[in-house]
């Protein structure tokens, strides 16, 4: 390419020649197809270990990329699980003393509370009897009624029923309502304690007495403090 030059004094123009595209020689391949055909071959080789070398360079840091930051998310992953076994292990293996405390506390109270509902079984078992003995010693008839009661469900005739008693609750009886104590066979028997009674046929005898009472309803108290045994 040319460029003529005009210059204000008017001096001769001169041609300007452009420095060739490529520091390399342009090479004349007119006469050398093989050589071009290997050169062309060469360049295209050239083209493509370099395109795989730029690729492999890319790929391998795209790779490394995506590897830490998979690898840095399981490992977080595996680290928070592993922190909370062992935050796990280390708290049960802490708790521990304090669990074992928190039994033996709970057995205590368990035991302290059996040991109250016990006492208070006791207790009322021992007012009940003392009420009982003296109902008695103030109404020993009561007894009598205890009878009329179980002689209701008994085979036999009256004529033929024995009512035994202690001899402080016969004599009472005898004193006290001489005209009731006719209509009944009573027999004091040295046995039996103050509140027994015994009712006896020919066919069959039955405990009216107020211990065995007061015993099925203790029993009765002591189910529904669940101290009976299992």
């Amino acid at each position: 390419m040319t460029v003529k030059v005009i210059s204000g004094d008017a001096r001769p123009w001169r041609a300007y020649r452009f420095p060739p595209r490529s520091s390399q020689p342009a090479v004349d391949w007119s006469g050398d197809a093989a050589g071009l055909q290997r050169a062309m071959a060469d360049g295209f080789q050239q083209g493509i270990e370099k395109g795989y070398q730029d690729g492999l360079q890319q790929g391998e840091e795209a790779g490394r990329q995506a590897g830490f930051e998979q690898g840095r998310d399981e490992g977080l992953k595996l680290g928070r699980e592993e922190g909370r076994s062992e935050g796990r292990r280390e708290f049960e293996l802490a708790a521990q003393p304090l669990q074992q405390i928190s039994e033996k506390v709970e057995q205590y109270l368990g035991e302290l509370e059996h040991k109250r509902r016990q006492e208070l079984l006791e207790l009322v078992k021992k007012v009940s009897q003392q009420v009982i003995r003296c109902e008695l010693t103030l109404h020993p008839t009561q007894l009598l009624a205890l009878v009329e009661e179980a002689l209701t469900s008994m085979p036999g005739e009256p004529e033929d029923v024995q009512v035994l008693l202690s001899p402080e609750e016969y004599a009472r009886i005898k004193a006290l309502a001489p005209e009731r104590a006719a209509n009944w066979k009573l027999v004091a028997d040295e046995r039996l304690a103050l509140g027994e009674c015994r009712v006896v046929t020919p066919q069959a005898e039955a405990d009216v007495g107020c211990q065995q009472r007061l015993d099925a309803c203790i029993d009765t108290l002591a189910e529904h403090l669940h101290l009976t045994e299992a």
